[in-house]
């Protein structure tokens, strides 16, 4: 059987949003830094509340892209 490895769709600029604990609000960053491999991958993001923390992917963590990414042979518009 092969082992395939994750590979990670973040990239730097994209933004993270974490769902909150009950009753407390989601909170949004953007990613300034990729840290660890595919198998463990987690990413420095700096918050909406300008401070920074270490991120691991998990259930209620999404990242969302910057912006539209560019797919070779394809146009916008």
């Amino acid at each position: 059987m092969a082992n395939k490895e994750p590979s990670t769709t973040a990239q730097v600029g994209d933004w993270i949003e974490t769902h909150g604990l009950p009753g407390k609000p989601s909170r949004r960053g953007q990613i300034i830094e990729l840290l660890g491999h595919a198998q463990h991958e987690r990413y420095r993001v700096r918050w909406d509340e300008s401070h920074e923390s270490i991120v691991y992917p998990a259930d209620g963590v999404l990242v969302a892209p910057a912006r539209k990414r560019h797919t070779p042979g394809t146009r916008d518009g």
